[in-house]
């Protein structure tokens, strides 16, 4: 089994090729605004550092929010592309799923992105247990439901009253982890950006 792993949910691009739950290859790389035109040809060098080619990718996991909403929609496109073309299967999960899947801690494990104004996108987890499921939610309310010694995983800039790791992913045990989940059709894969985009609100409002 070969297995793509794509995340482009911030400014980073981390992406990495497992074959039989070895890593063969892997990058990590900050594009900042050139992520839209440089992700594919990162991801196609890969290709040729494993000496592999598309085709021989058994499924993809990529990663589909909460993060940058234009860094999403890039990481989702390449996806599909493959996945339509080749008609290789999908399986996404949330940057908060790879976040916390990549810290190797019994105590609570709670992933967070600043969403802004108070608000992040965050999740907690219990060992296989989720105690929130990932969501758009107020920092504050995050604190109410954390009930025993706990990591929060983040590389942005918030003030935590607990104990702060920075993230780096693992992109060998994320995708180990999550190697037998429920796989979708390309045509079904779509964001989860947890909130509704600026052109979004303003409409609501409007409305």
């Amino acid at each position: 089994m070969i297995t793509l792993y794509i995340d482009t949910s911030s400014s980073y691009l981390y992406a990495g090729i497992v074959k039989d739950s070895n890593l063969l290859v892997e990058v990590k790389a900050d594009l900042g605004h050139n992520l839209s035109e440089m992700a594919l040809p990162k991801i196609s060098d890969m290709f040729e550092k494993a000496k592999l080619k598309a085709c021989d990718i058994n499924k993809i996991i990529v990663v589909n929010g909460p993060g940058s909403f234009t860094g999403i929609r890039v990481g989702l496109t390449i996806a599909k592309v493959f996945a339509w073309s080749l008609n290789i299967p999908i399986t996404t999960i949330t940057s908060l799923e790879a976040m916390a899947a990549s810290v190797d801690d019994s105590r609570l494990l709670v992933p967070i992105i600043d969403a802004r104004h108070g608000y992040v996108y965050a999740a907690i987890y219990d060992g296989d247990n989720v105690v929130l499921e990932p969501s758009y939610i107020k920092l504050e309310d995050v604190y109410k439901k954390i009930s025993s010694e706990c990591i929060f995983i983040t590389n942005d800039s918030i003030e935590l009253d607990y104990e702060k790791w920075d993230y780096t992913p693992n992109i060998l045990t994320i995708v180990n982890k999550y190697a037998d989940k429920k796989e979708i059709h390309a045509h079904k894969v779509n964001p989860e950006y947890l909130k509704l985009t600026a052109a979004e609100e303003s409409k609501l409002n409007a409305s």
